[in-house]
């Protein structure tokens, strides 16, 4: 069954060593791999306990020479993707490519949206998103951060009607984002945080141990950019594979 219009469903990330990329993640979360024919463009999808959890895809020379850096996109469920296109750049978003079919699994879209963090949209055929989310191994959050945190709820609240929650956390304000009733995400203004990088979506990962998560990323090669001991939802911290593609790990606090 599709994921409800508006919810993140699914996340992979872009590497231009996909084998290398497959052997870190699959050593680093217990992940199984299954190659795929996404058409002209080699895919391979992990998968968990049997079910789909991520997935991993080629960063090209060609993107590579056009500023392209190994990275984690979100995705976001919509119900029709080519309306989303439209609506999207009428907000201030830029496509990066057009809408274009997967076959048998679904359609999709990537955006750099009016802050500059890139983006997914997928459209379900098939293939509805994460078979798991929450629990150790699988997607649990995704973050955007940037410098304008009203024009990104605005954005968003337009494209795909999230609700917005911003509370103070001792000197820190964060914004939740739900769907419905469910939290789906947040925002932080990251000024005097990550001055040094450009406005950007973060996917999170669920661990059991933040603490043992990180010592064999950098056992397989990863590096720790930032820990998060006293996140809101748990202890983690934002880490790299590799290849440098960022992403995060939480160890979830109890409910």
């Amino acid at each position: 069954m599709p994921y409800p219009h508006g919810r993140f469903c699914w996340a992979d990330v872009a590497v231009p060593n996909m084998a290398a990329g497959v052997d870190f993640y699959t050593a680093m979360f217990g992940w199984a791999a299954d190659e795929t024919n996404a058409g002209s463009m080699p895919y391979t999808m992990f998968t968990r306990d049997g079910l789909p959890v991520a997935g991993i895809g080629l960063l090209t020379v060609e993107q590579r020479r056009a500023g392209w850096a190994p990275d984690w996109t979100p995705y976001i469920s919509v119900d029709d993707v080519d309306p989303i296109a439209i609506k999207a750049q009428e907000l201030g978003a830029s496509l990066l490519m057009e809408p274009f079919d997967l076959p048998a699994a679904g359609r999709m879209l990537h955006a750099s949206d009016p802050l500059g963090a890139v983006v997914g949209f997928w459209e379900a055929g098939e293939h509805a998103g994460a078979g798991a989310v929450g629990q150790p191994g699988a997607m649990c959050w995704n973050e955007l951060a940037c410098w304008d945190v009203e024009a990104a709820i605005d954005f968003y609240t337009n494209l795909v009607g999230w609700k917005s929650d911003t509370q103070a956390h001792e000197d820190f304000e964060y914004t939740s984002v739900a769907v419905g009733d469910r939290l789906n995400g947040g925002i932080y203004n990251m000024t005097g945080i990550l001055d040094d990088v450009p406005p950007h979506w973060s996917t999170w990962f669920a661990v059991d141990s933040a603490d043992a998560a990180m010592i064999r990323l950098t056992e397989l090669g990863g590096s720790v950019v930032r820990e998060a001991p006293n996140a809101v939802f748990g202890k983690g911290a934002i880490v790299c594979d590799p290849q440098k593609a960022p992403f995060g790990i939480m160890e979830l606090a109890p409910p």
